[in-house]
């Protein structure tokens, strides 16, 4: 299969559904000089870490190729780019401006702007000023009103460019992985840590959102969260999924409709409770222009008398990350949170797949990735149908770029990159794309 398709009469084949690419600051940017060091700067630095040993001060060198980046972008066609600030780089460690990183992104937008492509901005993908960690970072309550400011900071100086604000991106990751199991920066390892650090973030979130309820009202605002579903092993395994989805999934969207955490809350020590004040949950439950969900795969557990649940490796196929690949679970994921909860708009802000590019003659053929995208397309538009209000969809990535913990060992782009060279080349899942877009914007 060399093309994407979708149904002539679905939604996501309408002109106002939009279609965009994403990325995130420190792992496209490069241009460490300019900017303050972040808690991923420190996690590279720490031996083994890393998968190949890499960091982030090159990457794709997007600081200085960002106007060829933007022209590669209008040539795909997409309605939208999802992009990330890097906090580090527009505030000072006194809070002040830098003024040369604000130009910057001002200089990027305005950019997007003048093409008709929409900027969809995080605010927070993950590289926290390495100042703040040096004072406890998120599992410091203060890290969420430095947050407030940084948002402050950043609203005022983009004025209207922005189409749509994330407070957020994956809050999941920062706390259980940065400050839980410690593969992510800034790599702190204990149960005691992870929810605390989790609450931390949803408050800042909320506050947040606060902000921009006030500077930045006209924006669709939200926040974007991922998610794995979580599958039973055996019909008796299902208390364990069921305790493992609340604990990795329900944890970080609960307390932002529901105003509480899941009841699991009650079976953690004291020691691993995050601390609640009054009105935490006021604030973290701000009403949301729209969600964004990512999702990538599922995850099967059996029960485990220690530990509640077991995780269980990935059956085939997997993607070169090693990912199981079930786009069912996709369709599954939205209609169940569809039904839980009452959602705003959902855009679905990530979803692609690691796969072991190879160039040859200057082409990537990468048929497994585009039957990737193909089924997870397909999997969108059933949740579509039975009633999810979705809005748009993001591939990720735009193109290859620093991996987190695996470095630049895996490629999600559906642009390929070279490093040495920094060229950049579409590959056939970015060719296919460009055409579902381009085909849907040619329909009467």
């Amino acid at each position: 299969m060399n093309k994407l398709e979708l149904p002539a009469n679905s939604v996501m084949q309408q002109p106002s559904f939009v279609y965009g690419v994403a990325t995130a600051s420190f792992q496209i940017e490069g241009g460490i000089s300019d900017r303050l060091a972040c808690i991923w700067d420190t996690f590279c630095a720490t031996q083994g870490k890393i998968a190949d040993s890499s960091n982030g001060a090159i990457a794709c060198n997007h600081y200085n190729n960002w106007q060829a980046d933007i022209d590669l972008i209008e040539s795909l066609g997409v309605d939208a780019y999802r992009l990330s600030i890097s906090w580090p780089r527009v505030m000072n460690e006194d809070s002040t401006a830098n003024e040369k990183g604000l130009a910057f992104y001002i200089k990027v937008l305005d950019a997007l702007n003048a093409r008709n492509i929409k900027p969809f901005v995080t605010l927070y993908h993950w590289d926290l000023p390495q100042h703040l960690e040096d004072k406890g970072g998120w599992l410091n309550r203060e890290t969420a009103y430095k947050f407030k400011d940084y948002v402050a900071l950043v609203t005022k100086a983009f004025g209207d460019r922005v189409h749509s604000y994330a407070t957020l991106n994956e809050p999941f990751c920062s706390a259980y992985l940065g400050y839980e199991v410690g593969v992510h920066a800034p790599g702190k390892v204990g149960k005691e840590y992870g929810k605390k650090a989790a609450h931390h973030l949803l408050l800042a979130h909320g506050l947040g959102m606060q902000v921009l309820q006030k500077n930045s009202p006209h924006t669709l605002n939200g926040i974007v969260l991922n998610f794995t579903p979580c599958y039973p092993e055996t019909p008796a395994d299902k208390a364990a999924a069921n305790y493992a989805d609340d604990y990795f999934n329900q944890w970080y969207i609960k307390p932002i409709f529901d105003k509480a955490y899941p009841d699991i809350i009650n079976q953690l020590p004291a020691s691993q409770q995050p601390e609640i004040h009054e009105g935490d949950f006021d604030i973290i439950a701000q009403p949301l222009d729209f969600l964004g969900i990512n999702f990538y795969t599922r995850a099967i557990y059996r029960t485990d008398e220690q530990a509640v649940f077991e995780q269980l490796p990935p059956p085939a196929p997997t993607t070169d990350i090693g990912w199981e690949i079930y786009p069912s679970s996709f369709t599954d994921l939205l209609t169940d949170l569809h039904a839980r909860y009452p959602l705003p708009p959902v855009y679905i802000t990530e979803n692609g797949a690691a796969m072991a590019d190879t160039l040859v003659d200057g082409k990537v053929n990468d048929l497994d990735r585009l039957d990737y995208y193909q089924q997870h397309l397909v999997a969108v538009n059933h949740a579509i149908e039975q009633g999810v209000n979705i809005h748009g969809y993001f591939a990720w990535s735009l193109m290859d770029n620093f991996e987190w913990a695996e470095g630049y060992l895996k490629r999600f782009g559906i642009v390929y990159v070279d490093y040495e060279s920094q060229a950049r080349i579409i590959k056939n899942s970015g060719l296919a794309y460009r055409d579902l877009i381009t085909s849907r914007k040619n329909k009467p």
